[in-house]
C-alpha cells in the first residue's frame, strides 16, 4: 500500500520552511519565484496528498498561487488552528521548523479539505473590496477627527482629504460594477442577490468575492462557513450558552448589516426577527438568527436561480 504524503509549509517574508510526513524531510528555501520552483518540482516528485499553509498576513499568496498554478493539493489553514493543534499535542516551542512539522502533523491528522485556486477576477475583487473597507475606515476616522478640530486651517485639509477618499471609494465601486458587469455568471448572481430586500450593492459584491461558496452549499454548511451557526457548549448536566464563533468576518460584518437593513425592508425578515423578540430571545440571539435566516435565504436564491418575488409568490 502506497503511503499517504503531507506536507506542512511555514511561512515567512523572505523563506518557507518545509515538513514532510511520514518520512520527516525537512528543509527550507526562498520564497521568491526560483526557490518556488524548485519547491513546486520537488513536490511533483513526492505526489502530496495534500499541502498545509499557515495564513501569513498575505505572505502565503504567492506560494498559493505557485501551487494552485501546478495544479498541486493545498489548503490554508486559520494561524489560530494551528496554534491549537500545536498545544495539544504538546509542541510548545515555536521555531519556523517546528511550526513547519506542525502544519504538517495537522494536515495528516485533521485532512481539510483542498482549495481552488480562485481566479485572477476573483482575487481582484478580494483586494478590491478590501481597500475599499480600509478607505471606509479611513473615512469615519478623519470625520471624527472632523468633529473635534476648531482650527479653521485644519478644518479645510481634512475636509479636502475627505474629499479624496470619497473619490477613491466611488473609484473603487466603479471598478468592481465593471468586473460584476463583464462577467455573465457573476452579474446574473448579482441580479439575484440584489433582489432581495435589503441586500445592496455592496453587500452582493461582498458576498461574490468572499464567499463563492453561496448557493453550492446546504443551509448547515453555508452558515458555519460564516459563522453563524451557533455552537453547544455543554459538558455532563451543565447547559452552557450557544455561541457563534469562527467563520469569515468580512461576510458576517456586511451580513449584519443587511439584517439590519431587512428588519426595516424584507417581509421575510423582519416579522421573523419581531415573533423572536416578542418569544423573549435577546436582541443578539434573536439578530444573529435574522442573519442565519438571511443567509440561508440568498443561498437559495442562487442555488435555484429564482429571484426573490418568485420566491415570496
Amino acid at each position: 500500500m502506497a503511503k499517504e504524503v503531507f506536507v506542512g509549509i511555514d511561512i515567512s517574508k523572505k523563506q518557507v520552511d518545509v515538513h514532510v510526513l511520514p518520512d520527516n524531510q525537512a528543509f527550507s528555501c526562498s520564497r521568491n519565484q526560483k526557490g518556488l520552483r524548485s519547491l513546486v518540482k520537488f513536490l511533483k516528485e513526492v505526489s502530496p496528498v495534500l499541502i498545509v499553509l499557515e495564513a501569513t498576513g498575505g505572505y502565503q499568496n504567492l506560494v498559493a498561487a505557485e501551487l494552485g498554478g501546478a495544479l498541486l493539493p493545498f489548503c490554508v489553514v486559520n494561524p489560530a488552528r494551528i496554534r491549537n493543534f500545536a498545544r495539544a499535542i504538546g509542541k510548545l516551542a515555536k521555531t519556523d521548523a517546528i511550526d513547519a512539522y506542525v502544519i504538517a502533523r495537522y494536515g495528516e491528522a485533521i485532512k481539510p479539505q483542498p482549495q481552488v485556486l480562485p481566479s485572477q477576477d476573483q482575487i481582484a475583487m478580494k483586494e478590491h473590496l478590501a481597500r475599499r473597507r480600509q478607505l471606509v475606515r479611513m473615512c469615519t476616522a478623519e470625520k471624527n477627527h472632523l468633529s473635534t478640530v476648531s482650527t479653521a486651517s485644519l478644518k479645510v485639509r481634512i475636509e479636502c482629504l475627505l474629499q479624496t477618499i470619497e473619490e477613491e471609494i466611488g473609484a473603487i465601486d466603479n471598478e468592481l460594477d465593471g468586473m460584476i458587469k463583464t462577467d455573465p455568471d457573476r452579474f446574473e448572481k448579482d441580479r439575484l442577490l440584489q433582489s432581495v430586500p435589503g441586500v445592496g450593492p455592496n453587500t452582493s459584491r461582498t458576498l461574490l468575492a468572499d464567499l463563492p461558496e453561496l448557493g453550492t452549499l446546504n443551509r448547515q454548511q453555508i452558515a458555519s462557513l460564516v459563522g453563524v451557526a451557533p455552537m453547544n457548549r455543554d459538558s455532563g448536566l451543565m447547559r452552557g450558552k450557544r455561541k457563534i464563533t469562527g467563520g469569515r468576518p468580512s461576510v458576517r460584518n456586511i451580513l449584519y448589516m443587511a439584517t439590519v437593513a431587512s428588519l426595516r425592508f424584507n417581509p421575510r425578515i423582519a416579522p421573523f426577527y419581531r415573533r423572536l423578540r416578542e418569544s423573549g430571545k435577546p436582541p443578539k440571539v434573536a439578530m444573529v438568527a435574522a442573519m442565519r435566516k438571511l443567509l440561508v435565504m440568498l443561498n437559495a436564491i442562487l442555488k435555484s436561480k429564482t429571484p426573490f418575488e418568485e420566491v415570496l409568490a
